[in-house]
């Protein structure tokens, strides 16, 4: 397996440090049930499949329909507050000038919600450098599922198989392999070690995409 492009990213926790912000959410939506914060270290082991996951792992309260008002306020105040401390990794803004520049085809493939994802992106200052933007709820499946790594790569008209998916999660390391595609597994995110052991690379610095790049050219 090689790394080939286009170039998949994960979003929170491999492109972006949003923690703070996402347990800022969280606790407000807690402290709308009378529930005490939640600690940033907590809510980093909730995070990666999507909004409603997160919702049901940080409210332990029964009904759907308390899991809907939980679900908006959540949702409502992350976009509201969407970057008030989230930051590019290290290196991160770099890589994506360096990519861009060399031509490389570079999307983004979250199980945040699209609009979310697009926001913060733009809040950034990085949205420009993707030609694609996909969340959680864009295809009817999120990651660990393919589909939306196979919905991607065929918009970006590339032939079936090729492509590499980065992240930090073993949902991102699983929808690549389930995808057919080369894997790459980030050290500095919210995923814990042992997850991304089944990636065929592992980096712990950004820059470290290039040097593989360039190995398998």
């Amino acid at each position: 397996m090689t790394i080939s492009g286009p170039l998949l990213f994960d979003l929170d926790g491999t492109l972006i440090d949003s923690l703070d912000d996402l347990t800022a959410a969280v606790n407000h939506m807690r402290s709308a049930f009378s529930h005490p914060p939640l600690a940033a270290d907590t809510v980093r082991t909730m995070v990666g499949r999507g909004a409603r996951n997160l919702i049901r792992q940080a409210l332990p309260e029964p009904g759907i329909a308390s899991q809907e008002k939980a679900l908006g306020l959540f949702l409502d105040y992350n976009r509201q507050h969407i970057a008030d401390h989230s930051r590019p990794y290290p290196g991160i803004t770099e890589l994506l000038e360096t990519l861009t520049d060399c031509g490389c085809r570079l999307a983004v493939i979250s199980n945040k919600n699209e609009d979310l994802s697009r926001t913060i992106l733009e809040a950034l200052g990085i949205a420009g450098h993707f030609t694609l933007v996909c969340g959680g709820d864009t295809f009817s499946e999120m990651k660990p599922s393919p589909l939306p790594l196979l919905r991607v790569i065929e918009r970006l008209g590339t032939a079936p198989g090729q492509g590499s998916m980065i992240g930090d999660s073993i949902n991102d390391i699983q929808a690549g392999k389930r995808a057919g595609i080369a894997t790459v597994g980030c050290r500095w995110g919210y995923g814990a070690a042992h997850d991304l052991e089944q990636a065929d690379f592992m980096i712990s610095s950004p820059n470290e995409i290039l040097a593989l790049m360039a190995e398998n050219v």
